[in-house]
């Protein structure tokens, strides 16, 4: 019996199921038409900005653009783990956690596999499940917080991954350490817990943990991390996970052979251990947070109660007070937020605890959206 494959009526070539059924990633607004000075609220980028010292060192890294990276990312890899008192064996670096989120999906999940994740979670997921050729499962959330019990209720024989982002994003709401110990113990173990702590350097919870430890010790866990928030380093794209060994050599077989560039790893190794820097933009957050928090409730709006670097406000479903209508005037005024939308919130904004002056100016644009005064 011939082994050929059947024949095709298409009349070019097609992408095989599930692609296509991939909504296309927006992100957040840069700017507007038009003068005038623009604050960027939408991006959950640091204020702060990277620390020279990996500024410093990509600028090194450019004297050396013929020569290809090390496909091994050691440097990167060594640095982190000095940092947290790792074996760089288990560490493995991507193009932001993106990149890596999505290896794990195509590693685990595929054709006839589910993967879950939770009604407001990170929008990759769902994109890269479906990349993989697996069915995406949702599980519904409480207070848009994750639901531990909605998720395992989920689980079925067909699931191959579950990604938790904690703090979520873009609630900023998280899950008490003990709450993600419940979820893996319920787990079966042929099951991949991804755990995405993209925002953990900004939790204070004294029950919050990042997963490391849980990484560490399980053998179907993943904890995830970027630089591209705290570390400020977003435009070079750098992403790492600590992974049991088998799930690192798995990763490692179907990534990119120099999926890191020369200049990422520098600037990586550099920004990592300058402790000093990521103090600064932690406490900037810390005095910020409940500012704007307790600034836009002045004003009679709900806003999530969020760990990370960004708030989650929410406007009434009323002609001229949608969050569509204070996107619209805060976009006049210079102040861009994020509309979330694509995340089933259609009337909130998620707006980033950004430089003070910015933060200021948001803060007097909203008072002005609320009351209906400026123009």
């Amino acid at each position: 019996m011939s082994s050929d494959p059947k024949p095709v009526s298409q009349n070019r070539p097609e992408p095989r199921p599930g692609v296509m059924a991939v909504d296309l990633y927006v992100p957040g607004k840069s700017g507007r038409p038009g003068p005038g000075k623009v604050y960027k609220l939408s991006s959950n980028e640091t204020p702060l900005g990277p620390s020279p010292a990996a500024v410093a060192a990509l600028h090194e890294a450019t004297t050396k653009l013929e020569t290809y990276p090390d496909g091994q990312a050691t440097v990167l890899r060594t640095a982190i783990a000095k940092r947290f008192g790792l074996d760089p064996a288990r560490i493995v670096c991507g193009a932001g956690s993106d990149e890596l989120l999505s290896l794990l999906a195509y590693a685990y999940c595929g054709p006839g596999a589910e993967g879950i994740y939770s009604e407001h979670g990170f929008l990759v997921y769902r994109i890269a499940i479906l990349a993989s050729g697996g069915t995406p499962v949702v599980a519904p959330e409480r207070d848009l917080t994750a639901d531990v019990d909605a998720i395992l209720a989920r689980v079925t024989e067909r699931t191959r991954i579950v990604y938790v982002t904690n703090p979520n994003n873009p609630t900023g709401t998280y899950l008490p350490f003990e709450e993600i110990r419940r979820l893996h113990a319920a787990l079966p173990p042929h099951v991949l817990l991804v755990i995405d702590g993209a925002y953990a350097e900004y939790v204070k919870a004294n029950d919050y943990t990042a997963g490391l430890e849980l990484a560490l010790e399980a053998e179907n866990v993943v904890m995830t991390r970027t630089f591209s928030k705290i570390y400020g380093l977003a435009a070079v794209r750098i992403g790492w996970m600590l992974a049991p060994a088998h799930v690192a050599d798995a990763v490692n077989r179907i990534r990119g052979p120099f999926n890191m560039s020369s200049l990422a790893i520098a600037a990586g190794a550099a920004a990592i251990a300058d402790e000093g820097h990521m103090a600064a933009a932690a406490a900037h957050n810390a005095e910020w947070l409940p500012k704007l928090t307790e600034g836009a409730r002045a004003l009679g709006l709900t806003v999530t109660p969020s760990v990370a670097n960004f708030v989650l406000i929410h406007f009434p479903d009323e002609p001229g007070r949608t969050a569509a209508d204070a996107d619209a005037f805060l976009t006049e005024r210079g102040l861009i937020t994020r509309r979330v939308t694509a995340y089933g919130l259609p009337h909130a904004l998620r707006v980033t605890v950004a430089g003070a002056e910015a933060n200021e100016a948001f803060l007097a644009a909203l008072g002005d959206f609320v009351r209906g005064t400026g123009a």
